[in-house]
């Protein structure tokens, strides 16, 4: 890794700049690839520990879920709320379940929904499972609190809750569940809930083509097999959700998901168990889809956007994906439905956790310990 000021006059591969040492900003390059772009992280709050959602109201003012249950807007650079009040009681968090994304609905201005996903103890038996609720946000409150999709049954398990939530081109709602640590039961059965990507109308009414209305299995579902999607995007060029989810030890997948389709975990992946003992039957299986890409040792993927900014010259229709792993962007370059090459940018954060792409053009993204940071380009 090497190191550059933040006065420096030239840019060259540039890494990162040392957070814990107090330094404002982030700087990374992005070299492998076909654009040379160089960015720096700049940042924009500090005091957000485990930012995981983040999302942007008309009037400027950016929300960012924390993940141990408080809501912060920001206005013009600083923490201007801390939102606890409205947080849903059911809240529970549990290793990695919490309060967790948030989405604007794409109407927002004419209705003021917001959506969230959150691990929930609501219902019968111990533990909780994923729940998608919507809100309004009314003087630093949440609000007309409605519940959209709960996921059953309750885990005592506290990983993999999926959580990320997009809306589509056509007003569809969709999120994803993991499989809540119960690969052998859930991500393979469509009666149950787990290890699904799902479909929902606005307001959770089943849209009537889902792929199994009418059909043995849950109509909520839209695709099955997966195991904890932590990364869901629209592809601007397609109007089709990529998502990207953790493999155990190797195997983190991207992949493009269509209706009805089973991606395979965890009879077929590109991993092993986390003790290096295999598990998987094959990495492929007929009726079962193979990954766009996959890493390899893992990345622990989180955090995914589509570039569709002119702020990042070569990068419109491109693919970042956030490393919990090894604390960076990778930067992937998307031909059509393929990726043929991968960037990292700003090594040696800490652990990136959300990426979204502003209205004002910049990429933001949430670094964990650390706070909100944006992508700035920088001259040579």
């Amino acid at each position: 890794m090497r190191i550059d000021t933040k006065f420096s006059q030239m840019w060259i591969v540039a890494v990162l700049a040392l957070v814990a040492a107090g330094c404002n900003a982030q700087s990374g390059s992005n070299e492998g690839g076909a654009s040379d772009l160089q960015v720096k992280a700049e940042q924009v709050v500090s005091g957000i520990q485990i930012g995981w959602g983040i999302g942007f109201l008309p009037n400027g003012d950016i929300l960012v879920t924390e993940k141990s249950g408080t809501l912060y807007r920001i206005s013009n650079g600083e923490i201007a709320a801390e939102i606890t009040d409205g947080i849903p009681s059911d809240l529970e968090i549990n290793g990695q379940g919490g309060f967790l994304d948030v989405e604007l609905h794409p109407n927002y201005e004419e209705n003021g929904w917001i959506y969230f996903s959150y691990a929930s103890n609501e219902g019968g038996g111990e533990g909780s499972n994923t729940k998608i609720i919507r809100a309004k946000l009314e003087n630093d409150a949440l609000t007309s609190v409605e519940t959209i999709y709960k996921a059953a049954p309750n885990s005592t398990r506290g990983q993999h809750y999926g959580s990320r939530i997009v809306f589509d081109n056509n007003g569809y709602l969709f999120f994803s569940v993991g499989d809540r640590g119960n690969r052998d039961v859930n991500p393979q059965d469509i009666n149950r809930d787990g290890g699904k990507i799902y479909r929902l109308k606005d307001d959770g009414s089943i849209p009537e083509d889902n792929p199994f209305v009418g059909k043995d299995g849950l109509d909520a579902i839209y695709s099955y097999g997966h195991r904890n999607p932590q990364g869901m995007a629209l592809n601007p060029a397609t109007g089709v959700v990529w998502e990207h989810e953790h493999g155990p030890r190797g195997g983190d997948e991207v992949n493009i998901i269509e209706p009805g389709k089973n991606y395979g975990w965890p009879v077929i992946s590109y991993g092993i168990n986390y003790n290096g003992t295999e598990f998987a039957e094959d990495t492929v299986m007929a009726g079962m889809e193979q990954p766009v890409t996959y890493w390899d040792p893992s990345i622990a993927p989180s955090g995914m956007e589509f570039v569709t900014s002119d702020k990042y010259p070569g990068w419109q229709g491109d693919l970042l994906v956030g490393s919990l792993k090894f604390s960076y962007i990778a930067l992937l370059d998307v031909e059509g439905n393929e990726i043929v090459g991968e960037k990292k940018l700003v090594e040696g954060t800490t652990r990136i956790r959300a990426i979204e792409e502003g209205p004002d053009g910049y990429i933001y993204l949430t670094s964990e310990g650390s706070g909100l940071y944006r992508l700035v380009p920088v001259e040579n």
